[in-house]
């Protein structure tokens, strides 16, 4: 490999389409690819519909890494004075570093704004060796360490990075950090039915009730996707948006995050990814859910090594019924899942509701350094207590298994 050297742009614009996403179309060394969300055209959406910008609290400054004139790693990357929207949950941090009077803002984020979703975060080729990845991976974060000493940016974190990138980010000196989330998994389900049998009797009744709210309601539930959203991506574009607008207006504290530009440049450029979730009453639309699905369209059939998935994002409804954001956003997704042999569904971040319906625990990750040593060492030795914390906290859950019982599947047909 030829000497490789660091370019640190101002816009995703400026790394060629092709040359990014040949870097995500083939997995890595341990099967890592296929995350819709890293893919130019979807970050592309944020920051051409002015949602990822610098006035939104979002500078791009994607970094490419080349050997020669060869693209070998790409990173999506933003400048942030504050912490809206990036999910890194570390405000308690910020306010502590001002008390102590420290710097944490400016920050450098690595990671997809808005979204909360596992996915690499550095993009090699693959596969490589892990002595060819070490190089590719030191080299941007050493230039990542010296563009921030060099902008007077006070700390790096790298947000839902990968387990493997996790390990890869440690052994370069950052911080790792352990939470969790609430998934959906299909471990071979034949039918929905195979699923709820996991449930306690007393559960699975009042699962059967809310299952069946909607039926009583009037209400028919479908998803578009794939040729159906293409037919038409901006009608299915503006009702995306209509309905995540919805929820938005209605909670003080909501934050309009992704505009009308970004959903009809998503459904214009990406209509093979997106799904949307529709409830009808009468004939008219009164509720939906917003999803995206790996490459594929989230089949069990695509790609080989790729672990099929859907990502539950937004949703919104114009009525109000009992249960139809559970139906909505949980139940037909989970039913649309054992259908279609999707492996996974992430139904969003938060939401302890979610384990009563059969959402496990699952671990997302991140990573750190803070260039002040004071708040380095703090921050390390707080981390350590938390990361042992949750891990043991997850380990006991699994161990327990209060809600679903041990499946194994029927051998009759």
């Amino acid at each position: 490999m030829s000497e490789l050297s660091v370019r640190i742009e101002h816009s995703i614009q400026a790394v060629p389409q092709t040359a990014w996403n040949e870097l995500i179309t083939t997995a890595d060394a341990v099967g890592d690819a296929d995350n819709p969300f890293v893919d130019w055209r979807f970050l592309a959406a944020l920051e051409e519909s002015g949602c990822a910008v610098a006035a939104r609290g979002f500078l791009p400054c994607p970094f490419a890494v080349y050997s020669g004139r060869t693209l070998v790693a790409v990173a999506p990357a933003y400048i942030k004075q504050d912490s809206d929207g990036d999910f890194s949950r570390d405000w308690d941090w910020a306010a502590a570093a001002e008390r102590a009077g420290l710097p944490y803002y400016p920050k450098l984020v690595f990671g997809v704004p808005f979204t909360p979703v596992t996915g690499r975060r550095l993009l090699l080729p693959g596969p490589l060796s892990p002595a060819e990845r070490a190089p590719i991976v030191s080299a941007l974060l050493g230039a990542a360490r010296r563009f921030c000493h060099e902008q007077g940016i006070a700390s790096m974190h790298v947000l839902f990075p990968t387990e493997h990138q996790l390990h890869e980010l440690s052994h370069q000196g950052l911080i790792p950090r352990v939470a969790f989330q609430y998934h959906f998994r299909n471990p071979g389900y034949r039918q929905p039915e195979e699923f709820y049998a996991r449930f306690s009797s007393k559960r699975r009744n009042a699962l059967k009730r809310e299952r069946s709210a909607a039926q009583g309601q009037g209400i028919a539930l479908y998803t578009l996707r794939g040729d159906e959203i293409a037919r038409d991506p901006r009608k299915y574009a503006d009702l995306a948006h209509a309905l995540h607008a919805s929820t938005v207006e209605k909670l003080i504290w909501g934050r309009r995050w992704l505009n009308q530009a970004f959903y009809r440049r998503l459904f214009s450029s990406l209509p093979h990814v997106v799904e949307l979730v529709v409830a009808e009453r009468n004939g008219h639309v009164i509720a939906g859910a917003f999803n995206v699905a790996s490459h594929g369209g989230a089949e069990a059939d695509g790609p080989p090594g790729r672990t099929p998935r859907l990502y539950g994002r937004y949703w919104g409804c114009f009525e109000e019924h009992p249960f139809l954001h559970f139906n909505v956003c949980y139940y037909h997704s989970i039913d649309e899942c054992i259908r279609r042999k999707v492996a996974i569904f992430e139904g969003g971040a938060g939401g302890e509701h979610k384990i009563a319906r059969g959402f496990e625990p699952s671990e997302t990750y991140s990573a750190h350094a803070f260039f002040d040593p004071r708040l380095e060492a703090a921050l390390r030795r707080h981390l350590q207590h938390e990361l042992q914390a949750r891990t043991q906290a997850i380990a006991e859950y699994r161990k327990q298994a209060p809600v679903l019982k041990p499946w194994s599947p029927d051998p009759t047909p």
